[in-house]
C-alpha cells in the first residue's frame, strides 16, 4: 500500500497521530502513513518543504523506533522554504499589525509568494549546487530591499549555501520525480491515500479570505498538489468535527465565548499542534459544511469529536445566515463584510449526558447523539459514514 501525502503546504498544519501502542507522535511534513509499516510515503509537488524541519521530523521517528530509510519520496517539483522565509512571514505579520493574519510564522505565505513571483528554489535545485547561491542571493536581495529589518550579508549568503551542501547530501535518497511514481502507481492498481492539512475554510481561493492559507487545501489540491488526474480520485471523505473550530484571525459566525468556548476547547484539547495556540471554538456551522461538500464533492462524512459534546444539556447547530436586514442568504458569501456582518439561525437539540468514548457500534449511540448525527446527514445531504468517538485509532464507529 502506498500513503502519499500532499500536504498543499507546509510544517504550518500540524497531525497530532498515535501509534497501537497509544504513543503520541506530533507530524508536520512527514506523513502519517510512516507509521504503518509498508507503506511508502511521498511529500508531493504542492507542499514547501523546509529541509532542517524535515530532517527533525525524521531524526525524531528514527529515535521512536519508526524506520523512515527507503519508505519516504520527496517530490524534486517541491518549493524549498528557506529560514529566511520564516524571518519575512514574522516582519510582515509585524507590519500588519492590528490587521494581522494570524500565521504560525513558518514561512508558508513568503514561500509561496516566491513560487508565484518564480523565483522560488525547488528541490531539484539542489542537484545544481553550482548556481545555487545564485538563486538563493536573489531571494535574499528581494527580502532586504522589501524590509528594513531584514539584514543581509554576503556572509550570511555563503554560510546558508554551505548549510544547503550538506543538506543536499542528505536528501538526495529522498528525491524522486513523485509525478511519474504516483501515476505508475495507479497503473498498478496500488492503494493510495492522499492526506492534506487545513481545510477548505483556508483555501486560498474558497476559504475566509484574506484569512487563509497559501495553497489549495480543498479536493482540487490532490490534482495539483501531486499530478494526479481527476479522473483518477474515486470517492472523497470529508472530514468533520461535531462542533466548528479555528485557529488564528478571521471571522466565525458561530463561535462561542465565555465558559461554552472553555467548556469545548478544554473537553476537545484544541489547541495547536504546530504553535500550541488555543483554538476558537464555536456550534457546527452547517452552511459552511454544505458549502464545503458542494466544493469537494463529498460521498460521506467522518464525524470527528463527537464524544467532546456529551455532558451538553442542550446543542446547536448554525443553520441559516441572515444579513442584519433579515435578508436570507443562499451560501456561505465571499464578501468578508457580508460574512463579519451575519446573524445565524440556530436549531437546538437535545444533548446526552453520558460519556460515549468506548461505544463502537451506532445503536449504542444515546439518542441524543443519534438524533445530532442524522439531524446533520438531512440538512447536509451527505451521509455520515465514520463517527469518531476519542483520539485513539480504535474509537470509530462505522454506520
Amino acid at each position: 500500500m502506498h500513503t502519499t501525502k500532499d500536504l498543499k503546504g507546509g510544517a504550518n498544519a500540524g497531525h497530532t497521530i498515535y501509534n497501537s501502542a497509544g504513543k503520541k507522535f506530533a507530524l508536520h511534513l512527514v506523513p502519517s502513513g510512516i507509521l504503518h509499516e509498508g507503506t511508502l510515503c511521498v511529500v508531493g509537488n504542492g507542499a514547501v518543504i523546509h529541509v532542517p524541519g524535515f530532517f527533525n521530523e525524521i531524526d525524531g521517528l528514527e529515535s521512536n523506533g519508526v524506520s523512515c530509510d527507503g519508505r519516504i519520496l520527496v517530490s524534486d517539483r517541491a518549493h524549498l522554504l528557506f529560514d529566511l522565509h520564516q524571518a519575512v512571514d514574522g516582519l510582515r505579520e509585524a507590519e500588519l499589525a492590528d490587521s494581522f493574519i494570524g500565521t504560525t510564522k513558518r514561512g508558508i505565505g513568503p514561500c509561496y509568494s516566491s513560487k508565484v513571483t518564480r523565483n522560488g528554489l525547488r528541490v531539484c535545485d539542489l542537484r545544481h549546487m553550482d548556481t545555487f547561491g545564485d538563486k538563493l542571493d536573489v531571494l535574499f536581495k528581494d527580502a532586504a530591499s522589501r524590509f528594513e529589518g531584514f539584514k543581509y550579508s554576503k556572509s550570511m549568503l555563503k554560510e546558508e549555501v554551505e548549510r544547503y551542501k550538506r543538506f543536499a547530501e542528505r536528501l538526495e535518497p529522498f528525491i524522486a520525480d513523485t509525478v511519474h511514481v504516483l501515476n505508475e502507481s495507479i497503473q498498478q492498481k496500488k492503494k493510495i491515500l492522499v492526506e492534506g492539512g487545513q481545510a477548505t475554510m483556508l483555501d486560498i481561493d474558497f476559504g475566509t479570505y484574506p484569512f487563509v492559507t497559501s495553497s489549495s487545501p480543498s479536493a482540487g489540491g490532490i490534482c495539483t498538489g501531486l499530478g494526479i488526474a481527476p479522473r483518477c480520485i474515486g470517492d472523497l471523505i470529508g472530514v468533520v468535527k461535531a462542533y466548528t473550530t479555528r485557529v488564528g484571525s478571521g471571522p466565525f459566525p458561530t463561535e462561542l465565548f465565555g465558559e461554552e468556548g472553555d467548556l469545548l476547547r478544554n473537553s476537545g484539547m484544541e489547541f495547536g499542534t504546530t504553535t500550541g495556540r488555543p483554538r476558537r471554538c464555536g456550534w457546527l456551522d452547517i452552511v459552511a459544511l454544505k458549502y464545503c461538500c458542494e466544493i469537494n464533492g463529498f460521498s460521506s462524512l467522518n464525524l470527528t469529536k463527537l464524544d467532546v459534546l456529551s455532558g451538553l444539556s442542550e446543542i446547536k447547530l448554525g443553520v441559516l445566515y441572515k444579513k442584519p436586514g433579515g435578508q436570507k442568504l443562499q451560501s456561505f458569501p465571499g464578501d468578508l463584510d457580508t460574512l463579519e456582518q451575519v446573524q445565524v439561525t440556530y436549531e437546538v437539540l437535545p444533548g446526552w449526558q453520558s460519556d460515549i468514548s468506548s461505544v463502537r457500534s451506532y445503536s449504542e449511540l444515546p439518542q441524543g447523539a443519534q438524533r445530532y448525527v442524522e439531524r446533520i446527514e438531512e440538512l447536509v445531504g451527505v451521509p455520515v459514514h465514520y463517527i469518531g468517538v476519542g483520539p485513539g485509532r480504535d474509537a470509530l464507529i462505522y454506520k
